[in-house]
């Protein structure tokens, strides 16, 4: 058989040319029941201390806050900005196919509250 097309390589180029052609029209007609979700979930956390340097956010929120949800189930990795107008913004991004409500829900509870306010009573002002 590998002498037939080897003697007739137009045969063999026109069954190429075929069997991409019927590889393209089978692509676009067979139906994808669902498409796969492959780009991971990000869960955003944000908060804000008005009149606060971005060091004063880092130290006081984003510290302790970080390390509170280190270790998140199914969590890949994790990016924080800290604003000179006190704004702070942490998105953790997940494992793909993590449910991100289910994942907000792990670190929802109030201990990365609790693991922030001692270090916010430093900074009181009165």
């Amino acid at each position: 058989m590998l002498t037939f097309f080897i003697r007739r390589p137009r045969f063999a180029m026109v069954i190429a040319l075929l069997m991409t052609f019927v590889g393209a029209v089978a692509l676009k007609l067979i139906p994808v029941e669902q498409y796969p979700q492959i780009t991971p979930p990000v869960v955003n956390v944000s908060a804000s201390w008005p009149g606060a340097s971005a060091q004063d956010v880092a130290q006081a929120i984003a510290a302790p806050l970080e390390t509170q949800l280190n270790g998140v189930d199914q969590m890949l990795y994790m990016e924080s900005t800290s604003s000179d107008d006190g704004g702070y913004s942490l998105n953790l991004t997940f494992a793909a196919g993590t449910d991100p409500d289910m994942a907000a829900c792990q670190f929802a509870q109030p201990r990365p509250v609790r693991a922030v306010q001692p270090a916010l009573s430093q900074y009181r002002r009165w």
